[in-house]
């Protein structure tokens, strides 16, 4: 992963820092090292234990925090739920794919109104025959404009539940948020769900009624951001030095 990021990431990230682009031309390179989904089971995932995927993150983000958010989203946030929560169906759907890069997740918890509140959510969602009916809105979520999966999180009768959206499902649109001053290499957007039908075979079977599902999935993902920011220092420490 160290070379990788010496060689691939560290000479091109500074264009795509300035002109506010993702580099989605490395996302092949991180599928081919096993790197998207580490520490899954099965699916063509790697399997490897939690310490290598600490590593994975802190190489990465010595690179580009931009580049560690895009794993930490795919893999803690997205390939996460489905392994832990998905039928089978939708395990042997989308997780090989996703593990090669083929199929980019994105996971819509965080409201505009909310913040880092999820209680709050006024994302819902309402049974109509077979099928369910979401409205709602997510903001400043990673990877949604190049999203090809939503995992998307609303309150219900039941209780809050992870639902599956492809892209293209009528209502549903992913703008991006342009001009930030940070994480500029990391693509951001908003996502706005407007009476977008999903079939009962995409909700997550296993999501428990509540928070416990969602929060989860944030665990997962700040175990690998507290390795990230260690990265994230080597690389300010070596600027500093060659200064």
């Amino acid at each position: 992963v160290a070379r990788f990021v010496d060689d691939e990431i560290l000479p091109s990230i500074q264009k795509h820092f300035e002109e506010h682009t993702f580099p989605r031309d490395l996302i092949p390179g991180l599928a081919e090292l096993g790197l998207i989904g580490s520490s899954l089971e099965g699916y063509g995932c790697a399997g490897l234990n939690s310490v290598s995927y600490g590593l994975i993150c802190q190489e990465l983000e010595r690179g580009d925090s931009g580049i560690r958010s895009f794993v930490s989203v795919q893999s803690s946030l997205c390939m996460y739920p489905i392994h832990t929560y998905g039928s089978e169906e939708q395990k042997r759907k989308y997780l090989p794919r996703m593990a090669q890069g083929e199929v980019i997740g994105c996971f819509g918890l965080t409201e505009p109104h909310g913040g880092s509140d999820p209680a709050n959510m006024k994302t819902h969602g309402k049974r109509r025959g077979r099928d369910w009916v979401l409205n709602g809105a997510k903001m400043w979520i990673t990877n949604s404009p190049i999203a090809d999966l939503f995992v998307i999180w609303a309150k219900t009768e039941e209780g809050i539940r992870g639902f599956l959206v492809e892209k293209g499902t009528k209502g549903l649109v992913a703008p991006e948020i342009e001009k930030k001053f940070s994480l500029r290499a990391s693509i951001t957007g908003g996502i706005f769900l407007e009476d977008v039908v999903v079939p009962e075979e995409n909700m997550l079977p296993g999501s428990t009624v509540g928070l416990k599902a969602p929060l989860s999935c944030l665990n997962q993902a700040r175990y690998g951001i507290t390795w990230g920011v260690i990265g994230a220092a080597q690389a300010c420490l070596r600027e500093a030095l060659e200064y």
